[in-house]
């Protein structure tokens, strides 16, 4: 009876590991057995003397029973899924870092503007002593691939007899040839400054990059990099066509003479050669 007893309790400790092992948890052995259907048979109205052997063999097995029953809630821990919070591959916040790091959405650096770079045009000496402004004009479109006459360019600018007033009015003239206004006037009102000479180089750098003459209003002397002398005591428009040397250097296409229409100059000296007046960049 004993044998039968601890070989019913057994089988019925593993049903219980297997199929609830929540149960396993109970305080003693026997509040086991009776969570798992064992104590019906350990109530049931048989003899005394059967059910007093019933009991002895629950206390005997107590201990065996209750190790069981710690080895099970272990492995429930175990067998259990692990809390989302618990993993940090299931974070949201890493998944959204991953999708972040999509190297297709990432923003690449432009790249660096050649050392030197002279854009194509076609050059036309002005016709008339007042009109170098819509001749300059003229010249830096045809660098950007914009065919179009210094007739054309004289009412945009409110040019006349006096000339052209200012590069504000160049600004205009080339804005109106193209879309989204690209030019911008920059003036020199005194002799340049260190940093308005490297702004000059950079806009001279960054248009002729992006395909655009420049147009400057310029006054007085200055010397081309080859020892040529340029006089312009009452003021003339030039257009910038190119550069090298990183800008240090820029190239000129200028209407005055048609013997010599283009040179190179320092940017340092077409900075100083502007003061008081400006440029379209």
């Amino acid at each position: 009876m004993e044998e039968h007893v601890k070989h019913t309790l057994k089988r019925q400790l593993r049903r219980l590991a297997t199929e609830r092992p929540y149960q396993i948890v109970a305080g003693s052995a026997a509040a086991l057995v009776l969570a798992g259907g064992t104590g019906a048979a350990l109530t049931a109205n048989d003899d005394s003397p059967v059910r007093q052997e019933k009991t002895a063999a629950v206390a005997e097995l107590a201990p065996q029973l209750g190790e069981a029953a710690a080895n099970a809630q272990a492995q429930a821990q175990i067998a259990a899924p692990a809390s989302p919070s618990a993993s940090p591959s299931a974070s949201p916040t890493a998944t959204a870092s991953t999708a972040k790091a999509d190297p297709d959405v990432t923003k690449k650096a432009k790249p660096k503007p050649p050392s030197t770079k002279v854009l194509d045009y076609t050059y036309q000496a002005q016709y008339a002593y007042w009109n170098c402004g819509p001749a300059a004009v003229r010249n830096a479109l045809s660098a950007s691939g914009i065919e179009t006459t210094q007739d054309a360019m004289v009412a945009p600018l409110n040019a006349g007899e006096y000339g052209t007033n200012s590069a504000e009015d160049t600004t205009r003239g080339l804005n109106q040839m193209v879309k989204g206004s690209p030019w911008r006037t920059h003036m020199i009102p005194g002799p340049p400054s260190p940093a308005q000479m490297d702004q000059l180089q950079a806009d001279v750098v960054k248009a002729i990059t992006d395909g655009r003459g420049v147009v400057a209003n310029i006054v007085g002397s200055a010397t081309d990099t080859d020892g040529g002398w340029h006089s312009f005591p009452g003021g003339h428009y030039i257009a910038v066509v190119g550069y090298k040397n990183d800008g240090r250097t820029v190239r000129i296409a200028d209407s005055a003479d048609p013997s010599l229409p283009a040179y190179w100059i320092t940017t340092i000296d077409l900075a100083n050669w502007m003061t008081t007046r400006g440029y379209s960049a």
